[in-house]
C-alpha cells in the first residue's frame, strides 16, 4: 500500500468534519476533539482504518473479484471514475439505480438492451434505414442508459466489494450490499453511522482532496492485488511448465530403458553342440 503520512492527512483536510449537532453519536469513537462548533476526526484512527481497509481489499482483488466504486456526489465522481477506469473496475457515479444488486438480472438485460443499441447505431445500413426521429429516439436511450449503467458494462457478475465515498448519500447501495453479504469499504463521516458498513475509514467525505487522497490509497492497494494476482498465476505457469517437463523426462527415460538390449553375461547359455569326434568317442566306450 502506498506509505500515507499523518501530514498528508492533514493537507488534504481529512479531519475536518461536520457541524456538531449534524453529528452521529456512533461516531464518537472516531473523534478527536470539537473545534469552533465542527468535530476534528482523529487521524491516528484514519491511518489504523485505512490500513486494515487497503489489506483487506487487496486480499479480494488477489483472489481475482471485482470490487465496485460507488461515488454520487459531484466533487467525487471525476476521481472515483478515473481510478475505476484505470484498474478496470465497475464503478457508479451519475446515480444509484435501485436493484443494481439485488435485482441484478434485470440490470443485466439493461446492458444487453445497451450493447443492442450501441451496435446497431455503429451499423451505417441500419441507421440509413430508419426514420430520423426513430434515431434520435434510440441515440437518446442509449446515452440515457451509458450514463447511468455506463461504469459496469462489462459487468458479468455481483461485485465482491464495494467502496463507498458516502455512506448517507449511498445508503441504497449499502443496503443492499448486506443485504447479498457483501462487504461494504467506506469513507465516513462525523454525520455517518460506521456500524452500517464492515470497514469503516473515518474522513471527511465532503472536500475534493480528501476523497481523492483515500480513494487513490484504496486504488493503490487493488493495483497491487492485480499485480500479485498476475505473480500468482505466473509461477503457478511456470510451476506447471515443469512438472510436464519433468513427466515428459520421466515417460521418455521409461521408454529407453525398455528400448536397450538384456546384458549378454546375464543371459544363460544354450549347451554347446556335440562334434562329430565326440560322439564317436562316446560311441566306442559304450
Amino acid at each position: 500500500m502506498a506509505q500515507i503520512e499523518y501530514k498528508d492527512l492533514l493537507d488534504a483536510g481529512v479531519h475536518f468534519g461536520h457541524l456538531t449537532r449534524k453529528w452521529d453519536p456512533r461516531m464518537a469513537p472516531y473523534i478527536f476533539m470539537e473545534k469552533n462548533g465542527i468535530h476534528i476526526i482523529d487521524l491516528n484512527k484514519t491511518l489504523a482504518s485505512l490500513d486494515e481497509a487497503c489489506n483487506a481489499i487487496k486480499g479480494i482483488v488477489r483472489s481475482g473479484r471485482k470490487v465496485m466504486f460507488v461515488a454520487t456526489k459531484k466533487q467525487a465522481q471525476e476521481i472515483v471514475s478515473e481510478e475505476a477506469r484505470r484498474l478496470k473496475m465497475p464503478y457508479v457515479t451519475d446515480r444509484w439505480q435501485g436493484g443494481m444488486l439485488t435485482n441484478f438480472a434485470t440490470i443485466r438485460k439493461s446492458l444487453k438492451k445497451m450493447q443492442t443499441l450501441d451496435k446497431m447505431l455503429k451499423d451505417e445500413e441500419t441507421v440509413k434505414s430508419i426514420a430520423k426521429r426513430e434515431r434520435l429516439t434510440r441515440t437518446r436511450d442509449k446515452e440515457k442508459l451509458e450514463r447511468v449503467l455506463g461504469g459496469i458494462a462489462d459487468l458479468t457478475r455481483l461485485p465482491a466489494a464495494l467502496f463507498v465515498v458516502d455512506v448517507k448519500r449511498e445508503h441504497i447501495a449499502v443496503a443492499e450490499a448486506h443485504r447479498l453479504g457483501i462487504p461494504v469499504f467506506a469513507m465516513c463521516d462525523t454525520n455517518s453511522n460506521p456500524e452500517e458498513v464492515d470497514f469503516a475509514i473515518p474522513a471527511n467525505d465532503d472536500a475534493y482532496k480528501s476523497i481523492s487522497l483515500i480513494t487513490l490509497a484504496i486504488g493503490k492497494a487493488i493495483e497491487e492485488g492485480l499485480m500479485e494476482r498476475k505473480q500468482d498465476k505466473d509461477d503457478q505457469r511456470i510451476q506447471e511448465e515443469e512438472e510436464a517437463k519433468r513427466n515428459e523426462d520421466l515417460v521418455k527415460a521409461r521408454a529407453e530403458d525398455e528400448s536397450k538390449p538384456g546384458d549378454a553375461s546375464l543371459d544363460p547359455q544354450p549347451e554347446a553342440l556335440a562334434s562329430p569326434a565326440a560322439i564317436a568317442e562316446e560311441e566306442q566306450e559304450d
